[in-house]
């Protein structure tokens, strides 16, 4: 029975081969517009997503401040320095600490040959190539025999090796930083670097080997990488472990200050995911527009046939057959459209390829443009939205249908 009735549905849409090319038609724009808004959402997500990754994700900053909160018998105002010692006190208090790396910064005159510039300086220890997700281009990054031998050994950032060297090798040669000589043993991969920012300047050596260049004995600051997903857990242990060691109020927020990469990562999470709401919203509402299409002509159908739903009434068949019938026929143009609009939605997604959007305002930043992401789940959800419209535009013609009065439709000219 049911397959009569999916048979006579099937012939019922050949019959009326321009209406339902024109219904599917609609329905198939509805689900390609909800595919590439998914999409959309999906490949904005991805390019936020990248543009943390370029610097780092699980990784936090800690640098000294002043107190603005009494603490026992230390008065606000005090102001907070590190030493080593407090490395040592973090990885001992904060089990999930992974990385950690003290900081020993200075903006001072790079030369090689004749040229020379400005350049930004940092001494660090090895693991900061780990916490930063720094990736080598040429030779090697700094090891941990370089901090022990307290080598004068340089890795130079992308743009410092393209105006100390233009164009020429510079693994292995000399470069002359606030007048002591360091041997470049590698050079960075291009960052995302927006406007006038340095990152790409940026020169490393070995923490022990900055002492030739300033005084180590307070830090800069300490960067950290850590494991596990609870960031907000760690930035408290750490700002406690702190406190206890420096004697001021671990609520004071001004005594140290913590750089949190996940906490903007989390911002921008939220952000993505309204929007991923958002333009679901919007396709959904289009979508609607051509469910509102399949009924309106769905009902035109039924009117149509009325006659005819008199006589299969007579010859025996249920409302619930004749439901089925009519509701079928929705559902078949429903999925032949979203099949076309599918389709059409992978044809779009391969031929616009990258959209422009951190790239416009940074260089090095073409991962962090938007592609259109067409996922399995996206494609989960696109289809969930098209038979639930798919249903409820079938639905209204279907149950008309099947409560139209044998008689009366027997008599209906």
């Amino acid at each position: 029975m049911v397959h009569d009735l999916l048979g006579q549905a099937w012939s019922a849409m050949r019959h009326n081969r321009r209406r339902t090319a024109l219904t599917m038609a609609g329905m198939a724009w509805g689900i390609a517009t909800v595919v590439i808004l998914l999409a959309y959402g999906a490949g904005f997500g991805r390019a936020i997503h990248n543009i943390f990754s370029n610097f780092g994700l699980q990784m936090m900053g800690v640098f000294p401040g002043r107190s603005s909160l009494q603490a026992g018998g230390t008065k606000a105002g005090t102001q907070t320095r590190f030493t080593l010692d407090d490395l040592q006190h973090i990885e001992d208090q904060v089990p999930l600490v992974r990385h950690i790396s003290p900081e020993a910064n200075l903006d001072t005159t790079v030369q090689y040959d004749t040229r020379s510039y400005t350049f930004p300086v940092g001494g660090f220890y090895p693991q900061i190539q780990y916490i930063r997700a720094i990736e080598v281009a040429e030779g090697r990054f700094l090891s941990p025999e370089d901090e022990i031998q307290r080598a004068r050994v340089a890795v130079i950032g992308s743009d410092a090796k393209d105006k100390l060297f233009s164009g020429k090798p510079a693994v292995g040669e000399s470069v002359r930083v606030k007048g002591v000589s360091f041997q470049v043993i590698g050079v960075l991969a291009a960052k995302m670097q927006e406007g006038d920012d340095d990152i790409n300047k940026i020169v490393y050596i070995p923490f022990s080997a900055a002492g030739d260049l300033k005084d180590t004995r307070y830090l800069d600051g300490i960067w950290v990488g850590y494991e596990g997903t609870e960031y907000e857990k760690i930035e408290g242990n750490i700002r406690s472990a702190l406190a206890a060691l420096h004697g001021f109020n671990p609520k004071d927020q001004r005594a140290v200050f913590i750089w949190n990469a996940m906490k903007n990562v989390n911002n921008w999470t939220v952000i993505t995911v309204a929007l991923q709401i958002l333009l679901t919203f919007i396709g959904t509402l289009t979508l609607g527009i051509g469910g509102v299409g399949l009924m309106n002509i769905m009902l035109v159908s039924v009117t149509q046939r009325t006659r005819e739903i008199g006589v299969e009434k007579a010859l025996g068949a249920r409302r619930r057959d004749i439901l089925v019938q009519f509701l079928a026929e929705a559902m078949a143009i429903t999925f032949a459209g979203g099949l076309m609009g599918i389709i059409v939605a992978y044809i779009i997604s391969f031929t616009v390829g990258r959209i422009p959007l951190y790239s416009v305002i940074a260089k090095n930043a073409e991962s962090a443009d938007i592609r259109l992401i067409i996922s399995p789940i996206n494609l989960l959800v696109s289809t969930g939205i098209l038979i639930l419209v798919g249903i409820v535009s079938g639905m209204l013609p279907a149950l008309k249908a099947s409560r139209l009065d044998p008689i009366e439709a027997l008599r209906y000219e």
